[in-house]
C-alpha cells in the first residue's frame, strides 16, 4: 500500500523566500558588497597603463582589434586576474575588518 509522503519536514515557500530576503538585505553583505566594488576599482587603477595600451591599440586598429590587440587583451586579463582574484579580495576584507565592521554597524543605525 503506498504511503503519503511526510511534509512536515519541508519548510514552505514563504519560509524560502524570506531566509533569501535575509542574505540579500544584511547588512553585512552590502557592506561586503561596496567593499568589493572599491576593491574592483582599486585593481583597474593598478592595471590602468595595460588598459590604456589596448584602448589605442583597439582605436588604432579598429574592428581588426580582436586580431592585432591579442596580445594586450591577454596582459589585461592576467592584470586583473592578479589584483582581483577572489583570494586578493579575502585578504583585503581581512585588512580592513575594522572600515567593515563600522560599515556594517553604521547601516544597521
Amino acid at each position: 500500500m503506498p504511503t503519503q509522503p511526510d511534509d512536515t519536514n519541508k519548510p514552505n515557500k514563504a519560509q524560502i523566500r524570506d531566509d533569501g530576503r535575509d542574505a540579500r538585505l544584511s547588512f553585512r553583505r552590502f557592506a561586503e558588497h561596496k567593499m568589493k566594488r572599491e576593491f574592483k576599482e582599486e585593481a583597474i587603477k593598478k592595471c590602468e597603463h595595460t588598459l590604456k595600451n589596448f584602448g589605442q591599440c583597439a582605436q588604432d586598429n579598429g574592428l581588426l582589434v580582436v586580431f592585432k590587440c591579442r596580445d594586450l587583451n591577454k596582459k589585461i586579463n592576467e592584470c586583473m586576474a592578479e589584483h582581483n582574484s577572489p583570494e586578493k579580495f579575502e585578504q583585503y576584507l581581512k585588512d580592513h575588518q575594522a572600515e567593515l565592521d563600522k560599515r556594517t554597524l553604521k547601516s544597521k543605525n
